[in-house]
């Protein structure tokens, strides 16, 4: 997914461009200590106290150049419009937080509020059109054909939890005024590992395979995850 966030980021801002990000539902600021250290500012905005802890003993342990860069926030994505101002960013990052929110819509909007014209927004979505992959694969059949005709699921904290369609996500992200340009998948063939499983030894091969088959047809299409890139017209 970093992979694909900085090709869209390349193909969209001039070269050396020190970008304003906002990361909306960071939590452990990966990807946000990530593009800090390419040389944006960078907003990390969550609600977890442990995440935010963990977030900053990160940071703490980054050059003093990188900290500059970066500042975390304690607070709910919902609520973007009380910290900032309309057009405040260049990037909005908003990677699995929906489907922990039972009416994205407005969270949506409020994001797509957040960038300056030509903005860039990605989210990372539970795929709604794939849900009976996991549980197939798995063997589980009861679950899998339940699976066919809900967005819900259970996740793997145990927590019942949602999913987005990607045909529902395009419709809303044209009515806020941050169409779809460009959209992948994520964990096409890994996502019935185990959690904590040993890293492969040719990982590197593996990322390959799943970086193309994030972007091919029809692979992509029943990746477990969704990323998905609108831009602020």
């Amino acid at each position: 997914m970093a992979r694909q966030l900085d090709e869209q980021i390349i193909g969209r801002f001039p070269v050396g461009k020190r970008l304003r990000v906002l990361d909306v539902g960071m939590g452990q600021g990966t990807q946000a200590l990530r593009l800090a250290r390419a040389g944006h500012q960078v907003t990390g905005l969550e609600q977890d106290a442990t995440m935010i802890a963990v977030a900053r003993e990160s940071l703490a342990g980054e050059p003093e150049g990188i900290r500059e860069r970066m500042r975390i926030i304690e607070g709910d994505g919902r609520d973007t419009g009380v910290h900032f101002l309309p057009g405040s960013f260049d990037v909005v990052l908003c990677h699995g937080v929906l489907m922990y929110v039972e009416e994205p819509d407005p969270l949506l909007a409020g994001l797509a509020r957040m960038l300056a014209p030509g903005g860039l927004l990605s989210l990372l979505v539970r795929n709604g059109d794939a849900l009976a992959i996991r549980p197939g694969l798995s063997g589980d059949w009861a679950g899998a054909l339940a699976a066919f005709d809900t967005v819900a699921y259970r996740n793997r904290l145990g927590l019942d939890v949602r999913a987005d369609r990607l045909k529902d996500l395009t419709a809303t992200l044209a009515g806020i005024g941050a169409p779809l340009h460009a959209w992948y998948g994520v964990r096409v063939f890994t996502d019935t590992a185990a959690d904590g499983a040993e890293v492969p030894a040719d990982v590197e091969t593996l990322l390959a395979v799943e970086e193309k088959a994030g972007r091919t047809d029809p692979y992509r299409g029943v990746a477990a995850l969704l990323h998905l890139c609108g831009v602020r017209g």
